[in-house]
């Protein structure tokens, strides 16, 4: 029942990025409140969906409306998506690597490693999201998980290259490196090296987008 609860909210999220208040969700859904919040808590542990966008605050007086990732995607391009992901995410590592505690260090070093059963994009994903986590600044957490709404939207797509069915193995096991360096530099609270291996990293997908090709040893 949680499944299919999770799919109409995505359904919902397509189209919006704020859900009405959990009184009306669950008069539409026809779900009890407490199946609705545990779809809700899935949502918003997986990154999907923030505190802000759903519930009463989404619709307080009170409250400025949030941006729309999908009014985003009509203003920009995928080179600043990347121009921003390279100002903001060094200093998510920078910052992960002097404040994250065990158990979130555990989680980066995990996601470090793609693992089988996950696209490569959303392994990719995982990773960048554990780093977010760890750096404790909820603000640019939020930033991160904006931005990779507005990226991973096929409308800021140059070509189908960027698509999973494309990502070859070498290619993860050469990003998975190089999130391993990351990684590890946040486990030995190494905040220079996190933040120029991100930085590193980041820029490697940047110059994929401006066509100037990959150095050798890059990942994609």
């Amino acid at each position: 029942m949680v499944d299919d609860l999770l799919e109409h909210l995505r359904g919902l999220l397509k189209t919006s990025d704020e859900l009405p208040p959990e009184r009306v969700l669950a008069d539409t859904l026809q779900v009890s409140r407490h199946s609705l919040r545990k779809a809700l808590k899935v949502l918003r542990d997986n990154g999907e969906l923030t505190s802000a966008k759903s519930g009463r605050r989404a619709h307080s007086d009170t409250n400025p409306t949030p941006p729309s990732s999908a009014r985003l995607v009509q203003s920009t391009n995928p080179l600043e998506v990347m121009e921003m992901r390279l100002m903001i995410e060094p200093a998510l590592a920078r910052l992960a690597a002097l404040r994250a505690s065990p158990d979130e260090i555990a989680q980066i070093l995990r996601t470090a490693h793609s693992p089988a059963d996950l696209s490569p994009a959303q392994a990719d994903q995982d990773f960048h999201r554990a780093v977010a986590a760890g750096s404790r600044n909820s603000l640019a957490s939020e930033l991160h998980i904006l931005l990779h709404r507005v990226q991973n939207d096929a409308r800021l797509r140059f070509t189908d290259a960027d698509s999973d069915e494309n990502t070859t193995v070498e290619r993860v096991k050469a990003r998975d490196l190089e999130h391993q360096k990351i990684a590890e530099a946040i486990a030995s609270r190494d905040p220079t090296t996190a933040e120029r291996a991100m930085f590193d990293h980041l820029e490697r997908t940047q110059r994929k987008l401006m066509g100037l090709g990959l150095r050798p040893g890059d990942a994609a």
